[in-house]
């Protein structure tokens, strides 16, 4: 699990931690951006509370977060992560991603995507990636069934929002066998060099 950064032509991800999470504090602080998760990043002493959880994980290796660096804009867009790793069963989830809204829609969550996609099925080996997804979240969930994922159902009321709703969870996955056949089509154009 000995990640340093994971990095194409468009973005470089790199560990997240607390000597650099300052970068992406402003991109933290915009308006309903984690709307539809339970983390708290809207304040300076939330969003270090939320750093530290990260790197906690990271060191108890249930989660490796990174810090997105979109190199085509020179600049700091936001943060995800792998998490809930299962090393037993094989199973590693994409998530707690967040980039800034003028980052949104400019194709860096699908070179992001393909580069963690990549690494948990080529590198770490794993046999499935998960995502998990409110219900109500249509962007991210086009997103995640564009880049292939398939929607295995949906948790009902098992997640309680900051602002005390509590969401049903769409389970989206990817299989090491599909992923063979994605990164030759939906990510054909896409490179780890």
């Amino acid at each position: 699990m000995n990640i340093q950064h994971l990095e194409n032509e468009r973005v470089r991800l790199s560990l997240l931690d607390l000597s650099n999470y300052a970068h992406i504090q402003h991109i933290a602080s915009q308006k309903d951006l984690v709307q539809y998760s339970p983390s708290n990043i809207a304040t300076l002493e939330a969003f270090k509370d939320y750093v530290q959880t990260a790197v906690d994980g990271y060191y108890h290796k249930t989660c490796i977060p990174f810090i997105i660096f979109d190199k085509k804009n020179a600049a700091y867009a936001g943060s995800t992560r792998f998490m809930n790793i299962d090393y037993n069963n094989k199973v590693i989830e994409i998530g707690s991603t967040w980039i800034g809204y003028e980052f949104q829609g400019t194709g860096l969550n699908k070179h992001m995507k393909f580069l963690m996609l990549n690494h948990a099925f080529e590198i770490m080996q794993f046999e499935k990636v998960a995502f998990k997804i409110d219900e109500r979240n249509w962007r991210s969930r086009k997103a995640v069934e564009q880049l292939g994922a398939n929607l295995e159902g949906i948790l009902r009321k098992n997640v309680y929002l900051l602002d005390g709703f509590k969401r049903n969870t769409c389970c989206y996955g990817i299989l090491k066998e599909e992923w063979d056949v994605l990164k030759d089509t939906v990510f054909k154009a896409y490179s780890t060099k």
